[in-house]
């Protein structure tokens, strides 16, 4: 957990995924990220925390990070669904966000905001920079909060030691490394990500190591 922030994750299955529920520790408000198959683990943290969820965060629109939306604004309505401008149809189509494929249609409620690239926004109490890096999906942005180390809300970008897949539609490998190379390698090396799927890594680490575009990659410009 970084020292200056509230942050559980929640790992919801059948995907592994990383739902997060960030805040500052001098607060009870709080923001979500991702909210997966699994918001019952989230509504019961946050009640046995005494927490309130302000908004509800998508880094994109994929299914497994927006399958909890409507659980999660059922429960708290006054919070804002937010979610890049370039994956705001994934919300509510079951084909879009790839649901249908997979034989379970599920669809949100539609955003109440979007965001694009250079935003600031305000969470809980706490100010994230947006960054769009698509390639993943579309529209997919990932969250930068510059506090002591940073700390980016990264979705399915950057995973330790690896990336997110680009066979899907609207995919693109070089969409996704040139985000990556533009927007997250210039940042500090101890800037932690926490990631879609898997465990936190850093930045610094990812940059050496990454077999896919790290500084070893073998793939060529």
């Amino acid at each position: 957990m970084n020292q200056n922030l509230r942050l559980h994750t929640i790992v919801s299955e059948p995907f592994a995924e990383n739902s997060y529920i960030v805040g500052l520790p001098d607060r009870t408000d709080v923001f979500i990220v991702d909210p997966g198959f699994d918001p019952q683990s989230i509504l019961q943290y946050v009640e046995e925390q005494g927490l309130t969820p302000r908004a509800i965060v998508n880094t994109h629109g994929h299914v497994d990070h927006i399958a909890g939306n409507r659980a999660m604004k059922r429960a708290f309505p006054d919070a804002p669904i937010i979610i890049g401008v370039g994956d705001v149809p994934m919300l509510t189509d079951a084909f879009e966000n790839m649901s249908a494929q997979f034989g379970l249609p599920v669809t949100s409620p539609p955003a109440d905001q979007t965001v694009c690239e250079g935003d600031r926004v305000e969470f809980a109490g706490s100010e994230w920079e947006v960054f769009e890096i698509p390639g993943h999906s579309p529209g997919h942005v990932v969250y930068l909060w510059r506090g002591e180390p940073h700390v980016v809300l990264g979705g399915d970008v950057l995973f330790r030691g690896s990336v997110g897949r680009t066979d899907l539609p609207g995919g693109s490998f070089e969409l996704l490394r040139s985000g990556i190379e533009g927007k997250l390698w210039p940042l500090p090396d101890d800037t932690i990500v926490y990631p879609g799927h898997g465990p936190v890594t850093k930045i610094g680490y990812e940059k050496r190591t990454n077999p896919f575009v790290g500084e070893q990659a073998e793939y060529p410009l």
